[in-house]
């Protein structure tokens, strides 16, 4: 049986969800320095999104 998406209902790419939890787990970085860092590559999200995907995405 095929599993479905984790990413279903996001309307945010995964790669770029899957960039964000990586960046927040990998790097000591806060969720604001995230969201910088995400904004200078032109992702337009708040930490707030970031901390939400990182308690969804994050132990997987």
């Amino acid at each position: 049986m095929i599993q479905p998406s984790p990413f279903k209902w996001f309307k945010t790419s995964p790669e770029i969800i899957r960039l964000a939890v990586m960046m927040d787990v990998r790097f000591p970085l806060s969720l604001r320095h995230v969201e910088d860092l995400l904004h200078e590559r032109g992702v337009e999200v708040s930490h707030e999104t970031v901390r939400f995907w990182w308690h969804r995405f994050g132990p997987m």
